[in-house]
């Protein structure tokens, strides 16, 4: 298996480019049960689906997506995913992580390189999220990601099979928590 392609290091954690031969992980952190439970969803994804999916997305440059990977040891824990709107330079903010890193702060920290590539590199003026109500875990990892609440979606989720709100939260680039990893990449490599 190849070493991963760091993109931009942060402090516990690095985004990195997603690479096809980790396939079959992200397939299965995506199937697990509490990654079912935080999306709302109710199935797995099939095996087909998803690799005929992976080749779509590659393509797509809307559809930025960054492996995250533990900086200590360099295993891959999980993906972050911006699904961008050109027309008005906004993207929606998607995480997995794998079951064996949930619980151990690394969420926020993934969420805050996101935001700090979607907003120093890739130029958004808002990335946006939506999360179910009683997952408090991810929540709190959002705001300490500098996301905020700013709207809510009435019954339109489930958890544990009943329906609940899903929250919207939003992060501009003022409200972004700092310090950047871009920044700070980037005054060190210039003359």
């Amino acid at each position: 298996m190849s070493s991963p392609h760091i993109l931009l290091p942060g402090d516990q954690l690095a985004l990195g480019q997603p690479r096809h031969e980790m396939l079959a992980e992200y397939h299965k952190w995506e199937n697990d049960p509490g990654t079912i439970l935080g999306y709302g969803n109710q199935f797995p994804q099939s095996w087909e689906v998803r690799v005929a999916g992976w080749e779509r997305q590659r393509g797509n440059h809307n559809y930025p997506q960054f492996e995250v990977v533990r900086v200590e040891d360099m295993t891959p824990i999980g993906m972050t995913v911006l699904t961008v709107n050109q027309f008005v330079r906004t993207a929606e903010f998607v995480m997995v992580l794998a079951p064996e890193a949930r619980g151990k702060g690394y969420a926020a920290e993934a969420a805050r390189l996101t935001l700090d590539w979607g907003f120093h590199l890739g130029a958004l003026r808002m990335i946006w999220l939506k999360v179910l109500e009683p997952n408090q875990a991810g929540i709190t990892a959002y705001e300490k990601a500098g996301f905020k609440p700013s709207g809510r979606l009435r019954q339109s989720g489930y958890w544990l099979g009943q329906p609940v709100d899903e929250l919207l939260m939003d992060a501009l680039p003022a409200d972004f928590p700092g310090p950047s990893a871009i920044r700070a990449t980037q005054a060190t490599d210039t003359p």
